[in-house]
């Protein structure tokens, strides 16, 4: 049986465009595919009404199971797009500071031919769909595409402060989320002027939550792998989910769950069930998260460090 494949899509980064088989774009298809037919199969008359038949389900079903999604196996990394790994690098020793955003003084002929990346693509996949790789392919992804990526949008290092503290890079993830949440305080892209960047400000609760919270949904589940950097002592935060409000306490070596509101709520910790309940918070040891060098961004690019405390 072939491979399900979509050709000629822009994916999240606008420095690629027309590109076959974008992973992430393929991915999230492929999770809307299975949802729709879980969905008709709940809700039969529903579908019925819709003029769903079994075998536009059948069709659905097997787009989804097929969906391809390239591999580049001489690198051992998923390339953005197919054939992404193949083309020539951007030439970053000759552009400087004043060159940036890329979008203001290279044609886009030049951008969508080099690797070189304006925000998160495949390293969004990496989190949103972040049930469809192992941990070694997320490591070695996101230190291939840190070096290329220019965050020439302000949509990016939200995306990049959560892969880099599921990856282990705690300090990296910190920074990351620092820009996210100070983009317009520090002006950092020069831009504000024209307007607050609220997705920015949002993505500063992702950085927290899904980043140093290590909160996922995958599957439906609900699961967490804290993890604080260093000058950080704490953390708390909150969910609603499924009708329950849980908080979520992270403090040096621990998390504690409390059920705020609702009945009791399964969650994951570190890969193990946690059943929590009103009025009994429940608290779980943390893995120290061993932290190695960080992978290197664009010269001139990485964000701006934290301090510590």
């Amino acid at each position: 049986m072939g491979a399900f494949r979509i050709p000629g899509v822009t994916g999240p980064d606008e420095y690629s465009a027309l590109s076959d088989d974008n992973v992430y774009t393929n991915l999230m298809a492929a999770r809307n595919l299975s949802a729709a037919v879980d969905l008709a199969g709940r809700l039969p008359r529903d579908a019925q009404a819709l003029g769903v038949d079994a075998r536009e389900l059948e069709a659905w079903r097997r787009a989804a199971d097929t969906m391809h999604v390239p591999y580049d196996s001489r690198l051992e990394v998923h390339p953005q797009a197919e054939g992404f790994t193949k083309h020539a690098p951007w030439d970053f020793d000759t552009t400087g500071p004043e060159d940036y955003p890329l979008l203001l003084h290279a044609p886009y002929f030049d951008l969508y031919r080099k690797q070189v990346i304006k925000q998160a693509d495949l390293v969004l996949a990496l989190y949103a769909c972040g049930d469809r790789f192992t941990h070694d392919e997320k490591v070695r992804d996101f230190a291939y595409y840190e070096p290329l990526t220019v965050r020439d949008s302000s949509l990016s290092a939200c995306v990049q402060a959560i892969v880099a503290a599921e990856t282990g890079h705690l300090g990296l993830a910190y920074d990351y989320a620092g820009e996210a949440a100070l983009m317009d305080l520090h002006d950092i892209e020069h831009n504000t002027r024209d307007g607050l960047h609220i997705a920015s400000l949002a993505g500063t609760w992702l950085a927290i939550v899904a980043g140093l919270g290590g909160f996922r949904d995958h599957g439906g589940r609900l699961s967490f792998a804290p993890r604080l950097p260093a000058g950080v002592d704490g953390l708390v935060f909150r969910l609603t989910a499924r009708g329950r409000r849980l908080a979520v306490a992270v403090r040096r070596g621990t998390a504690t769950y409390v059920l705020e509101e609702g009945d009791e709520l399964t969650v994951g910790h570190e890969g193990q069930d946690v059943v929590v309940r009103a009025g009994r918070p429940q608290t779980r040891p943390l893995t120290p998260v061993p932290e190695g060098p960080a992978p290197r961004q664009p010269p001139g690019r990485a964000p701006r460090r934290r301090g510590s405390g």
